[in-house]
């Protein structure tokens, strides 16, 4: 009866009806996974028909997930976790092979993510030149676009370093963060009493916050302007200042979090993409094994502790799933 219940059973079925869960969506699961619409609908009929049961009612939009697929949920997703674990540990193996890696690490993760990677890269590659260093994302896609690393985590631009592959991880929405307790429902007329922190506009957050800024017709004074996201969180924690800021830089503010309250942003939704970014040479497996990686840590340190925190996220801030579709950046 086991074999007769498994039949039918894949794991490309399991990946597709987990992401669909979480998304909701079949247009962008199938961006997710590399896959087109209509390959997307035929795993889960497929994945349905082998259970006997319909795992999501088709009729809602979004779409949203039948009694029978809520709980069957929760068995594949320990089933998938399980596999990934024990395919991360044999594929890691096979980077004793690497002669030499070059790879920059966004800031926003030197505290919890970038240890725990350095860790695994450094035990599996035994044989290896390892270079690490940390900085800001258009400091590090610069350093991608000269060649002078290997691999880089950070935020997306629009280009990307030209020849680069793309490996998305997460899109970190943005989100507005004012002084515990101030009441926000005049929106960002609402708060004309509290001083606007603008970041650096070198910073990939600074130009798209300044792009935001402009297409809703906000008039907000050009008083602060700062790269320091501790200094950033501290002043509105101070209870004079407001920000517009994200989920992973908020996260990351430490003893200053109590007195900042996190919503939504009362204008249209806007995220930032993280994503590890590979330069031409690097076009075989391992990026896409140390992404996989990447997206579980930043799982495990960021997104679910988030999601917690500030549960009106839902799956806007999700990792992707492993294995997501890479693309490659060509200079426009």
């Amino acid at each position: 009866m086991g074999d007769d219940l498994l039949k039918g059973v894949t794991l490309r079925g399991l990946e597709v009806f987990e992401t669909l869960a979480h998304t909701g969506s079949v247009a962008v699961t199938a961006e997710r996974l590399g896959l087109s619409a209509p390959a997307v609908s035929q795993q889960l009929r497929n994945l349905s028909t082998a259970l006997g049961v319909e795992l999501v009612d088709h009729s809602r939009r979004p779409m949203v997930l039948t009694s029978a697929g809520r709980l069957f949920l929760a068995r594949a997703e320990i089933a998938l976790q399980a596999l990934r674990a024990g395919q991360r540990g044999l594929s890691m193996l096979d980077l004793s092979e690497l002669s030499a890696l070059s790879m920059g690490v966004i800031e926003d993760f030197e505290n919890e993510v970038t240890p725990h990677l350095a860790a695994d890269l450094a035990e599996a590659m035994t044989q290896c030149a390892f270079r690490l260093v940390t900085g800001a994302s258009h400091a590090l896609q610069g350093q991608i676009a000269r060649r002078e690393l290997d691999i880089a985590i950070c935020a997306a631009s629009s280009p990307g370093p030209s020849g680069a592959l793309t490996h998305p991880l997460i899109d970190d929405p943005y989100i507005l963060a004012v002084p515990r307790g101030t009441d926000i429902a005049g929106g960002f007329d609402g708060l004309a009493h509290l001083s606007f922190l603008r970041r650096d506009p070198d910073q990939v957050m600074g130009r798209q916050i300044e792009r935001y800024i402009t297409a809703t017709g906000l008039r907000l004074p050009h008083r602060f302007e700062m790269d320091s996201n501790q200094s950033i969180t501290a002043l509105v924690a101070g209870g004079g200042s407001w920000t517009i800021t994200t989920p992973l830089s908020l996260l990351r503010a430490g003893r200053f979090a109590a007195d900042i309250d996190a919503h939504p942003l009362p204008g249209p939704p806007m995220s930032r993409r993280i994503v590890l970014y590979a330069t031409g040479d690097w076009t075989g497996p391992i990026p896409a094994r140390i992404a996989d990686r990447a997206r579980e840590l930043i799982e495990e340190h960021f997104a679910a502790p988030g999601r917690q925190k500030m549960p009106w996220l839902h799956d806007s801030f999700r990792p992707f799933p492993p294995h997501a579709a890479a693309q490659s950046e060509i200079e426009l």
